[in-house]
C-alpha cells in the first residue's frame, strides 16, 4: 500500500519525481538570488545546498548548512532567518512530493 503526506492527499497533488524535484529546488534556490547577484550565479551553493538537503530532514539543520555554504563561497553571512525561509520552502517540496511504500 502506498501512503502519500498529507498535503499530497489534501491538495491532489501528484508525486513528483526525483529529477521534477530537483528542478524545483534549483528553481527556489535560484529565485532566492541571496546576494541580489541575479539568476545563475549560485551553481555551487546550489548542488552544495542540494546535497544537504537530501542528507538532512530538519529545517533548523538546512538553513544552517545553507548559511554555512553560502558564507564559505561569499564570505558574507546571510542573516539565519533569510536561509530557514528558504530552508522551510525546501522542505516543504522535499515532504510534499515524497511518498512511503
Amino acid at each position: 500500500m502506498i501512503e502519500c503526506s498529507l498535503a499530497n492527499r489534501n491538495k491532489g497533488w501528484q508525486r513528483m519525481n526525483s529529477q521534477e524535484m530537483n528542478l524545483e529546488f534549483i528553481r527556489l534556490l535560484n529565485e532566492w538570488d541571496p546576494f541580489s547577484i541575479g539568476e545563475g550565479n549560485y551553481e555551487t551553493e546550489i548542488a552544495d545546498s542540494l546535497q544537504a538537503l537530501y542528507d538532512l530532514d530538519s529545517e533548523e539543520e538546512l538553513a544552517n548548512a545553507i548559511q554555512a555554504i553560502y558564507e564559505f563561497s561569499f564570505e558574507e553571512v546571510i542573516p539565519l532567518e533569510n536561509c530557514l525561509a528558504i530552508s522551510n520552502k525546501l522542505m516543504y517540496v522535499k515532504r510534499s512530493s515524497s511518498c512511503s511504500f
